[in-house]
């Protein structure tokens, strides 16, 4: 499988090559699609009048772009599209069937937008608002200081119902760490569903803070993919009504407070991709993640931490296009990025809505996509600190998210930790998930009662997208020293976490993914469906990163 041999030699620490990250170039030619492939593409396009000059490619030109009318798509694919009307009102233009010549069907993996009854419709991504804590900067309870003693402690740095930058670089011990190479080593954060990073509230917020880092809620990088929103006035009553960018300052409020001077991009992506409703989405909340990941592909310089708190329901998105996605994925991993995500906010699945969406309704859990991708690394939720849990907050019914995919099996790195979690769970639960499939979270962060400056004022957020910047800008630290030190980036994490980095994260022993009326899967010694292998403390994750080569 092409993305396990671009992955294995430079992701697994007993392999000689480990660390040795592919170039953009070497990548490309090794994921390009072979020439035959290619020419039957190409001819069976120009059978219809679509010449080569319409057409579009992904750097690798392993996926093709071209826009033509309706009735031309109608020819070509041997269907007839219509407009649906939803219940709700909206509308969308697709087919029931289609149809490809047989002797493509084995070059051709998906294409989209067909028979997937998917609508572009926003929604909160995984960020939990819960109730304020002060109508302006001034009245912000918490004990933040600008100059923090070298020896803080967390019971002195940390409030349970405030969580600020200060906490939770004492929390995970990157207090005292200067970051060396800022600039040689970089952090990203993705933007989808017309989300910004309002620069103004962010400067608020480091000006509260962190003041050292303030001015840099000016100078970090924004990147429009895809006419992405990068508003930067006020939000008009609507968009105060929807908490347009709760989402996007959490996320760079969280990175710039912990990882600064380390430089940040903001990549903003406009558009939503393939889609298929279900009970608990029932209007298309998928983010574009091809539309970003084909664009990032294509830059040669890229930073070696990417966090995004967005996710789906995995079964809301066609098979084919997840697949794609995915290998996509693994494309930047062999790069030496390291992706991260959001393993949700409902737990096993929100209450009442844990069906399948096949038409049969069937009782299931509900698996998040790209968390069951095996090339990217999940990110669950604790709260507390002494010792910390898997984090709930009953007032929004927020439980971190956790579970095992229905469309990927469980990789072989994952074997050793996930198959006895598996056993020792028993028949509890059986059919409600795929025992075989790839478990997530891979880690956890702090995810609760997360102070943050929207509207130009403090708000409290619970989520994943709290926990995800969190554990990105922690191990973008741990780059910064492995680069300073003459090494490569940690890249696709996963291998090296499972294999030896695990024992360098504080085990999380106490919680559950709660959902679907059930108590979900329970956090034990070990890996867990909850919290993975646990929350990063910054030195002890440094020294084994340093110790892998």
């Amino acid at each position: 499988m092409i993305p396990d041999i671009l992955l294995r030699p430079v992701s697994d620490p007993d392999h000689h090559r480990y660390g040795e990250h592919l170039s953009h170039d070497e990548v490309n030619e090794l994921i390009k699609p072979n020439d035959e492939s290619l020419h039957l593409v190409h001819e069976w396009l120009a059978e219809s009048g679509i010449g080569l000059d319409k057409l579009s490619y992904s750097p690798a030109k392993d996926w093709v772009k071209v826009e033509l009318p309706v009735a031309q798509v109608e020819r070509l694919l041997d269907t007839k599209y219509a407009v649906y009307k939803h219940e709700d009102g909206t509308h969308i233009v697709r087919a029931p069937t289609w149809s490809l010549p047989s002797h493509l069907h084995s070059h051709i993996e998906t294409i989209q937008p067909t028979n997937s009854f998917f609508r572009a419709a926003p929604r909160h991504s995984n960020v939990m608002p819960v109730a304020d804590i002060g109508t302006d900067l001034n009245s912000a309870q918490g004990i933040d200081v600008v100059s923090p003693s070298a020896d803080l402690t967390v019971a002195q740095a940390c409030n349970v119902s405030a969580v600020t930058p200060l906490c939770l670089r004492t929390l995970y011990g990157t207090i005292n760490y200067k970051p060396q190479v800022p600039g040689k080593n970089k952090i990203g954060l993705t933007n989808y569903l017309n989300e910004a990073n309002n620069r103004s509230d962010v400067f608020l917020f480091l000006k509260r803070f962190r003041p050292e880092a303030a001015q840099e809620a000016f100078q970090f990088r924004v990147e429009i993919i895809a006419n992405g929103d990068n508003q930067q006035t006020p939000d008009n009553a609507t968009q105060l009504a929807e908490g347009k960018d709760l989402e996007g300052n959490l996320d760079a409020e969280t990175i710039i407070g912990i990882d600064y001077p380390t430089p940040l991009i903001a990549y903003n992506t406009g558009g939503s991709p393939p889609f298929k409703p279900d009970d608990n989405t029932p209007t298309n909340t998928n983010e574009p993640y091809l539309t970003w990941v084909q664009y990032v592909l294509a830059q040669r310089n890229l930073p070696q931490v990417i966090s995004t708190s967005y996710g789906d329901d995995e079964q809301t998105v066609p098979r084919s296009y997840a697949r794609t996605v995915c290998n996509q994925f693994a494309q930047l991993g062999a790069r030496g990025v390291s992706l991260l995500f959001a393993s949700g906010d409902d737990g096993v699945g929100a209450n009442g809505t844990c069906f399948t969406n096949d038409g049969k309704n069937t009782s299931t859990f509900l698996p998040s996509f790209p968390d069951g991708c095996p090339y990217i690394t999940s990110v669950g939720a604790t709260k507390n600190f002494n010792p910390e849990v898997a984090a709930f907050d009953p007032r929004n019914g927020f439980f971190s998210g956790g579970g095992f995919s229905n469309y990927f099996q469980r990789p072989s790195y994952q074997n050793a930790a996930v198959a006895p979690y598996v056993a020792s769970l028993g028949n509890q639960y059986a059919g409600l998930y795929n025992k075989n499939g790839r478990g997530y979270p891979d880690i956890a962060a702090q995810g609760q009662l997360f102070q943050t400056v929207w509207n130009g004022t403090i708000r409290r957020l619970d989520g994943t997208s709290a926990s995800t910047p969190t554990a990105s800008a922690i191990l973008a630290l741990v780059n910064d020293a492995l680069l300073a030190a003459g090494r490569k980036p940690l890249g696709f994490l996963n291998p090296w976490l499972y294999k030896r980095g695990y024992q360098a994260f504080t085990d999380i022993l106490s919680g559950s993914a709660t959902g679907c009326d059930t108590s979900g899967f329970p956090a034990v010694k070990g890996w867990d469906a909850v919290t993975g292998f646990g929350t990063p403390f910054f030195p002890k994750v440094r020294a084994a990163a340093l110790n892998s080569y």
